[in-house]
């Protein structure tokens, strides 16, 4: 018999399988990064942030870049985790103390909302017409 075998190994380092999950857990982060400023933006005594589209569809947005934009949204996203998680976690402490944590949490919404006005610069241009759509 010539059957040919299908190959379920592993893909090379760029494959598809990679940039889904690459994709998957910006996507995850990202939203993980949004929750985490509400938190923030609540402990700095902010109202609630208006999402807009450009923010909430980041992740598809950034998915369909080239390579180094990708790279550098991801790198970004993790970095800015690496931020908010002990940032959060001192002013639950400080709010759990009883102390106010207002200046504090406005300092970290500062740092959140700057690095996350970088990353949305990672976007290419939409044009008119919106961003790229392939088929």
């Amino acid at each position: 018999m010539n059957a040919v075998t299908p190959k379920f190994g592993p893909r090379s380092a760029g494959g598809p399988r990679r940039q889904t999950a690459q994709a998957n857990s910006t996507s995850l982060r990202w939203a993980a990064l949004a929750e985490a400023g509400t938190v923030v933006a609540m402990l700095a005594g902010y109202e609630a942030e208006r999402t807009d589209n450009t923010i909430r569809n980041f992740p598809a947005l950034i998915r369909d870049a080239e390579p180094w934009r990708r790279e550098l949204a991801e790198n970004g996203c993790a970095d800015l985790a690496a931020v908010m998680e002990p940032g959060i976690a001192a002013l639950l402490a400080i709010n759990a103390r009883g102390s106010d944590c207002k200046l504090a949490a406005q300092a970290l919404w500062q740092e959140f909302t700057t690095a996350r006005s970088a990353m949305l610069a990672l976007l290419p241009p939409s044009g008119g017409m919106g961003p790229k759509r392939s088929a």
